[in-house]
């Protein structure tokens, strides 16, 4: 997947979820030490530039391996995907640092698909997809906007078109 989305999605970077790295890491903790271990990792999310991140993810790393080897092992091996989130503009950091959106709009995916249970053929079911993600697109384009034009303009600074377009929609 990750070849296909390079290959596909140039510049595209891969991210994780930090709250699924988390629950991967903490799996490897005893339960009694998770919550202290958790607010330790969160420092780590709660640095205001990707660089100092990366430092105090390493410092996390150093502080806990001894006691919790395989926890650090995974979190180290996670790093850069569970940190791709800081790269864009602080304003979207909230945003892009789940993947609950995409998770919301599987489930609602699967629960549509599960409804007509049997599909005549390949078609039909490319029609309810195509049906439900336009749907999903025209909710997030006109009710709920998941990025304005104001913050996409922030992402692609030199391209004129998307702030001529920000300022019309003010």
């Amino acid at each position: 997947m990750r070849q296909a989305i390079a290959e596909v999605l140039t510049g595209a970077s891969w991210q994780r979820c930090k709250v699924h790295a988390l629950r991967n890491v903490l799996s490897q903790v005893p339960k009694k030490e998770q919550a202290m271990v958790a607010s330790i990792l969160r420092t780590t999310f709660a640095q205001s530039s990707q660089e100092a991140a990366h430092e105090q993810l390493r410092r996390v790393v150093g502080e806990l391996k001894g006691r919790f080897s395989k926890a650090m092992e995974i979190l180290s091996d996670a790093e850069d995907d569970v940190l791709a989130f800081m790269a864009p503009p602080f304003e979207h950091w909230r945003q892009i640092c789940s993947t609950h959106p995409l998770e919301r709009l599987n489930r609602e995916m699967r629960r549509r698909m599960d409804v007509v249970g049997l599909f005549p053929n390949r078609e039909a079911v490319l029609r309810l997809a195509g049906t439900i993600l336009q749907k999903q697109h025209e909710g997030w384009m006109v009710a709920r906007r998941y990025f304005s034009l104001e913050w996409m303009a922030k992402l692609k600074p030199n391209q004129p078109q998307l702030a001529a377009a920000a300022w019309l929609h003010k």
